[in-house]
């Protein structure tokens, strides 16, 4: 009877201690994936950052790109006067060595 008890006994233990072990291994394994999400979460965050910025690079030259294209525009239409004006003169230049 006593091998008996001492069978029932080491199972009991044994079944404890597997419940055990389990439970510690499901623990480490939640808080290593807790901290892995945390660090997906942080690197994908800078991440986020480093695009926002090139961004915003990218917009500051766009912006820098109008400007340069505005001030050409005007210059163009200022040199199409001046020239046009300068035809004028030509012509009436012209009328006049006849």
């Amino acid at each position: 009877m006593e091998n008996v008890n001492m069978v029932v006994l080491i199972g009991v233990v044994g079944t404890i201690c597997s419940i055990l072990f389990g439970y510690m291994g499901y623990q480490r394994g939640m808080k290593k994936e807790v901290a892995d999400n945390g660090k997906n979460n942080g690197t994908l965050m800078s991440d986020i950052g480093y695009i926002k910025s090139g961004v915003d690079d990218l917009k500051r030259k766009q912006e820098t790109g109008e400007l340069r294209h505005y001030e050409l525009c005007d210059r163009v239409t200022k040199t199409e006067e001046s020239l046009k004006s300068a035809w004028h003169k030509i012509g009436e230049m012209k009328e006049v060595a006849k």
